[in-house]
């Protein structure tokens, strides 16, 4: 029998292993500048309607446009544009548009005024739902109140921010829809 042995994690580590998803960029707009951020946190909320849920530090530019603009796009980028993602996440939108910088396209929502960015497989256009937590977690939860993917690949590469300047690439995908359909009818 294989014994178990664990060692204790630092707790600033934690999110190392519960990371929840996809790391996204995050556009903003408001009065007519625009940002971009890397954000590695977030959760889906509900599935009807669409909510999630994430922090975004009162530190960046960001937080302020979302604020005022109440809005954002959620963009989901692949492991192509992992430079990309990492220097929006090492850089100020208050120095440098970051569209621009990067080489990223604005491409115009369809129910919001802030742009998606159009290199990103996934794109989701929210809007502020609830700020009551925002004051004192910098908490915001959204509605997803538009969407659009690439149709394909299905499961695109990914990747996942453990902390420390590591990156974890979403893996093979493992198909149990057989296994659950029967108790679904």
């Amino acid at each position: 029998m294989h014994e178990h042995t664990k060692e204790d994690v630092a707790l600033d580590r934690v999110r190392r292993y519960l990371e929840p998803g996809p790391v996204v960029l995050v556009s903003s707009q408001h009065e007519g500048e625009r940002n971009l951020m890397t954000m590695g946190w977030h959760t889906i909320m509900s599935f009807t309607p669409s909510l999630l849920g994430c922090l975004i530090s009162a530190g960046n530019r960001s937080f302020e446009l979302v604020r005022q603009s109440r809005e954002c796009v959620i963009n989901v980028p692949t492991t192509a544009l992992t430079d990309e993602v990492v220097g929006v996440g090492n850089t100020s939108g208050r120095e440098i548009d970051k569209f621009a910088y990067f080489g990223l396209t604005p491409e115009p929502s369809e129910q919001i005024a802030t742009p998606g960015v159009r290199e990103c497989y996934a794109n989701f256009e929210c809007r502020l739902r609830d700020d009551h937590l925002v004051e004192g977690y910098n908490f915001f939860i959204f509605e997803v109140v538009a969407g659009r993917a690439e149709p394909t690949p299905a499961y695109p590469e990914t990747l996942h921010y453990t902390g420390d300047g590591v990156f974890m690439v979403a893996g093979e995908v493992i198909d149990y829809q057989r296994h659950f359909l029967p108790q679904m009818l």
